[in-house]
């Protein structure tokens, strides 16, 4: 009889891949390493290791809640800081009990299954030990880079999220703080105060435009007539004196108003101009459609009546432009005495109470100049 063949050696397979198995594990930051230190105080390892995973996992924690989140880890892989080195073929992360990878500075590669494992983490944090962002991430950060990706997504419809934008636009009239409190978290999550989604100008165009067509209507004007008021309503009177009051806002701000101690800090440009087209959409909305309603029977009859109604519309909307202005400079937490930006409140009701004492009619005037506008 022949002998029988020899049998192979069994082998003890690996884990099975939790990419595979959807079994990642859900664990926030700190029962993470709360899990760790107390392995290895039982298994009496050494704390090398285990102090960088646990600075690894805090950082990873950090970041995940400043994006937002409840500082769980997802479902997906996580970034490869918190990769453990030899834990699974493919690569992923493996259950913190499982262990995986090797002491810091091992050659071995450690067999699988083995308990006596740490993990060695390679940790490589976007901030130096200065404080200071690398050179990569500090490109990204910069005026210019913001104001491409800014201008590359203008005419990305499908990338906008209108849905927001319209929240936003309403909440300017009912609670304009809760569009600044947006503000704030787009500061904790994408490092910047400005606006990076076109949107809420898009849609500011299109209310433009639609109010500058029904403006035209009321005063007669034709197809020609009403094409040139157009373009000089939007690109002289909301794009051209908008550059010109974000800038002359973003310098009184950078040099006045922001605080000694915190001179490292400055006003963005692109957020001066989302404060001004903030503030500017109800001004739109109440002298550009409201006020339509009230032009031709009642403002326009050269009565006491037609001047108190037309001054009064432009009472309230300069005066919520100077309010939600003053909003959106007293967000920002490292500027000082912004109360300054409510003190034209006094010379607007002084103008106020002295239009109707001489008979100017506002209103009139805004008609008289469009229709001088397109002659």
């Amino acid at each position: 009889m022949s002998p029988d063949p020899p049998s192979r050696p069994r082998t003890r397979r690996p884990p099975a891949c939790p990419r595979n198995t959807g079994a990642w594990p859900r664990l926030s930051a700190a029962t993470a390493a709360t899990r760790l230190r107390a392995n290895n105080v039982r298994r009496k390892e050494p704390e090398t290791g285990s102090n960088n995973f646990r600075r690894a996992l805090a950082d990873y924690g950090s970041r995940e809640a400043a994006r937002g989140g409840s500082g769980r880890t997802s479902r997906v892989a996580p970034p490869s800081t918190l990769r453990e080195e030899g834990s699974c073929p493919c690569g992923c992360w493996v259950r913190l009990q499982g262990g995986g990878g090797g002491l810091p500075g091992s050659r071995r590669r450690p067999r699988w299954g083995s308990r006596k494992m740490l993990p060695s983490i390679s940790v490589t944090s976007p901030v130096q030990g200065n404080g200071a962002l690398n050179s990569r991430d500090a490109a990204r950060h910069t005026a210019g880079a913001k104001r491409y990706k800014y201008l590359r997504r203008l005419f990305r419809f499908r990338q906008m999220d209108f849905e927001f934008a319209a929240w936003q636009m309403l909440y300017l009239f009912t609670s304009p703080q809760r569009v600044y409190r947006n503000f704030h978290y787009r500061k904790q999550t994408k490092d910047q105060w400005a606006r990076d989604d076109p949107a809420f100008l898009v849609l500011l165009s299109v209310w433009l435009c639609v109010s500058t067509v029904g403006f035209a209507f009321v005063l007669d004007m034709g197809f020609l007539k009403m094409l040139k008021l157009l373009l000089w309503v939007v690109f002289i009177d909301c794009v051209g004196v908008g550059l010109l009051i974000s800038t002359l806002m973003w310098f009184i701000s950078n040099k006045y108003l922001v605080k000694r101690q915190s001179r490292d800090y400055d006003v963005e440009w692109g957020y001066a101009f989302d404060v001004h087209l903030n503030a500017f959409y109800p001004l739109l909305v109440i002298l550009h459609f409201i006020q339509l309603l009230f032009i031709n029977h009642v403002i326009l009859t050269d009565t006491f009546i037609g001047y108190l109604v037309g001054n009064t519309f432009w009472l309230i909307a300069v005066g919520y432009y100077i309010y939600v202005t003053f909003l959106g400079y007293s967000a920002l937490p490292f500027l000082k005495n912004t109360v300054i930006l409510l003190y034209p409140f006094a010379p607007l009701i002084l103008l106020y109470g002295l239009s109707l004492a001489l008979g100017w009619n506002f209103t009139h005037a805004l008609c008289s100049f469009y229709k001088y506008r397109v002659k």
